[in-house]
């Protein structure tokens, strides 16, 4: 067998494997998708400063939440978070974007603050990066790595810093940066989020661990019906948030970094968008004019350049 067949068996064995594992991968992050109880656990385990006052334990539970795939190619997967609270009920939750050898990722310098930081190639060959962003579609964490099947388990995880989380970042201020350790691990039932976060006091360029904290939310599959309002309110509403996330895309794509305001004239920037979504619903503007009043209301917020536009 000659050298050249020889690199030429090599090289096609490699795409082969590439192809195998980004699949495989795919089908992993598809398995998060569906109708789940959820089930929220966190508690502070170890404090360095021994008279630290540990925060009581948190659990809170959900009637069911719909991990809807809203958009699907070989190398990218959106997956919108929707709530049901008392079967009827329905609060847009959180958003997740997963992509496949992602080229940058945005890094959470605290203070709202985030810089984009390009990832080599040989780095992210074969990794899959979640994006999380809040419910108003503003950006949140990142963070890149391969999904592993070993010893029967299948799991991601990924260290990396985010925002203060929702359930705290209203009632406390005595640290800036949550070092989120992030593991994602399916089972028979659906999956578990295993958390081992870092509470970060971060002083200029310093930083000095407050508190750690674990945390573990619970996936467990529901029949389709449960989520059956679920699915419905995202029938009738997805296509204004679907305008909204595109307007997102567009800022966050053409800014080098992201530097949000908490508030533009006393008005969080969910508020904005709850009065376009109603506006919208009553049929009082259209979707393109929604979609152009939701870009003005971004750059507000993030100080954007004038001439990011969607195409």
């Amino acid at each position: 067998m000659n050298k050249r067949l020889i690199t030429s068996i090599l090289l096609l064995a490699t795409v082969v494997s590439a192809r195998a594992q980004q699949q495989e991968g795919k089908k992993n992050i598809e398995k998060l998708c569906g109708c789940f109880d959820v089930d929220f656990r966190y508690a502070e385990t170890f404090a360095p400063d021994t008279t630290y006052k540990f925060h009581d334990r948190e659990h809170s539970h959900a009637t069911a939440e719909l991990a809807l795939p809203i958009a699907v190619s070989n190398n990218k997967i959106i997956i919108q978070h929707l709530l049901v609270i008392n079967d009827t009920m329905i609060v847009k939750h959180w958003r997740e974007d997963w992509e496949y050898q992602a080229n940058d990722i945005l890094v959470y310098q605290g203070n709202k603050q985030w810089t984009k930081q390009a990832i080599p190639a040989e780095e992210t060959k074969g990794k899959w990066t979640q994006t999380v962003w809040e419910v108003d579609d503003a950006p949140r964490y990142q963070g890149t790595s391969s999904w592993i099947t070993a010893n029967g388990k299948t799991y991601w995880e990924n260290t990396t810093n985010a925002p203060l989380p929702r359930r705290e970042y209203s009632t406390r201020n005595d640290y800036q940066i949550l070092k989120r350790g992030n593991r994602i691990a399916l089972n028979a039932a659906g999956y578990l989020h295993e958390q081992d976060n870092d509470k970060i006091i971060k002083e200029g360029n310093a930083e000095k661990l407050l508190v750690q904290e674990k945390g573990l939310n619970a996936y467990v599959k529901l029949p389709d019906s449960k989520c059956a309002a679920a699915k419905a309110w995202w029938d009738k509403n997805g296509a204004f948030w679907t305008v909204i996330r595109t307007q997102w895309d567009a800022v966050v794509k053409a800014q080098s970094a992201i530097n949000l305001k908490n508030k533009v004239e006393s008005k969080r920037l969910d508020e904005y968008f709850g009065s376009l979504q109603k506006q919208w619903n009553a049929k009082t503007i259209t979707l393109d004019e929604a979609g152009k009043q939701a870009k003005t209301v971004i750059e507000k917020f993030v100080g954007a350049d004038k001439d990011v536009a969607v195409k």
